[in-house]
């Protein structure tokens, strides 16, 4: 829900400021009027976009006419025209109906058919946004028309649309130069790549940037508006006057507030989605098993049987971790299930439980309990032959290392060079030779060879040790 949140205000917003201090000379303007100039310019624009063909000539084509578009609408800002007014209320509405609907993930909204909860909560972030992104335009007009009877922040006024204009586009004109590269048209070159990469950068960081300007409009009203307006409440001795000024000094110490609670939200969404919902889910701790003399790993039922997923990790010989769970795929009876944390498809990035789905940390798949266990698909891969039996999950050594592929963590282990007794770290040691299923060692190529010339006498010296 975070992100249709945050990413339609990282597309829309920078266009909604624009709005907003655009019509604050054109307060006359009916609302309904406004409405629908929106509503169709946004319509127009998602329907465009959805529409529009593939391909680097029809991207060149549509970024140069925003980048036109953009610099004609700069230019208009020094024409007084009501008739431009409402047409750069369509045009930009339009224009932020395309670039949303660009986003590569819109389509996630809904994965299925029907309507269902996920879809409504992602459908309500997209109309929160657009709320939000309306209150923004109006506040704007509002903060600007109180302080307009005072001649001031005019110039403050100029100074955003110019800013906000340059942030719209620098990153036109990346793209731009990115398609007129890949027609060949212009040379690739280090420099020019480096101006793509860091102007597609900035839009990461718009809605940071919008909170910032937001901030500095909120603190040149309160010095330049609301500050007299409390000077002269307090100075006021006119009982009738005392009351008008006190009136206006409320009314803008109201609109601070709005722009203080705006900004927090916008910074506030965008922090939780840089900081917690962006990022990846998080694996439970694997428990730590050993084999038994028997190399066996040994779990008891009764640990496993409560339908959570339960991980561990065996850690073989040259150190390499292999994790698993055991999950109970049964809330009426015991259907366990002991598969590898990994997938042959998402690799070892493991599953974790939200709720009662467990869910692929590598593409998001909520996996259907029951099927866990079987092999394809994004399903955990099956560990083999493992049994229940006295009570208990056992699992062979021979099953566990059927999964050292799955894996690419090695946890640093302290061994020993079985030829001369050399302390080593697993990680470092250059040289290591696997015999009988177990992984020895080495300080050097010479005790390697050694070793490899006459494995039995050097085991039966150090008891085994690797």
């Amino acid at each position: 829900m975070n992100y249709y949140f945050v990413f339609l205000l990282q597309s829309i917003l920078p266009l909604a400021l624009l709005l907003g201090c655009y019509r604050v000379n054109y307060p006359e303007t009916s609302i309904k009027k406004l409405f629908w100039l929106t509503f169709f310019g946004l319509a127009f624009g998602i329907v465009i976009s959805l529409n529009y063909p593939t391909g680097q000539k029809a991207a060149l084509v549509q970024n140069a006419g925003l980048l036109f578009t953009f610099v004609l609408f700069y230019v208009c800002q020094f024409f007084s025209s009501r008739f431009l007014a409402n047409a750069w209320q369509f045009i930009l509405s339009l224009i932020a109906g395309l670039l949303w609907a660009k986003d590569p993930n819109i389509a996630a909204i809904t994965n299925t058919d029907v309507i269902n909860t996920e879809f409504i909560l992602h459908l309500s972030a997209v109309i929160l946004g657009l709320f939000f992104c309306i209150f923004i335009a109006v506040y704007l007009v509002l903060l600007f028309g109180q302080s307009k009877k005072l001649q001031k922040l005019t110039a403050l006024r100029l100074i955003i649309i110019t800013v906000i204009t340059a942030l719209l586009i620098i990153p036109t004109a990346g793209e731009l130069l990115l398609n007129l590269m890949k027609l060949q048209v212009l040379d690739l070159t280090k420099a020019r790549l480096s101006f793509v990469a860091k102007a597609g950068n900035i839009t990461t960081y718009f809605n940071y940037i919008n909170a910032g300007l937001l901030l500095f409009i909120i603190a040149a009203f309160a010095l330049k508006v609301y500050s007299p307006y409390k000077t002269q409440a307090q100075n006021e001795t006119q009982p009738i006057e005392k009351r008008k000024k006190t009136a206006l000094m409320r009314n803008a110490y109201k609109t601070l507030l709005w722009g203080v609670f705006a900004v927090f939200t916008l910074i506030g969404s965008q922090l939780y989605w840089d900081l917690v919902a962006s990022q990846p889910p998080r694996l439970s701790e694997a428990l730590p098993v050993n084999l038994d003399q028997n190399n066996n790993v040994r779990i008891p039922i009764e640990q496993v049987k409560d339908g959570k997923l339960h991980r561990f990790v065996w850690i073989a010989g040259d150190g390499k971790a292999v994790r698993f769970f055991i999950i109970n795929r049964s809330s009426k009876n015991l259907s366990l299930a002991a598969v590898f944390d990994a997938c042959i498809l998402c690799g070892d990035q493991g599953y974790v439980m939200e709720g009662d789905q467990v869910v692929c940390v590598g593409c998001g798949v909520r996996m259907f309990i029951p099927s866990i266990g079987k092999p394809g698909g994004c399903n955990p891969v099956p560990i083999e032959n493992w049994q229940q039996e006295n009570g208990e999950v056992v699992i062979s050594r021979k099953s566990l290392e059927d999964g050292l592929n799955y894996f690419s963590t090695i946890v640093e282990l302290d061994v020993q060079d079985p030829v001369d007794g050399t302390k080593l770290k697993n990680t470092t040691a250059e040289h290591k030779y696997n015999y009988d299923g177990i992984t020895y060692f080495f300080a050097n190529e010479q005790n390697l060879n050694a070793f490899r010339d006459d494995p039995v006498r050097y085991i039966e010296k150090t008891g085994g040790a690797r």
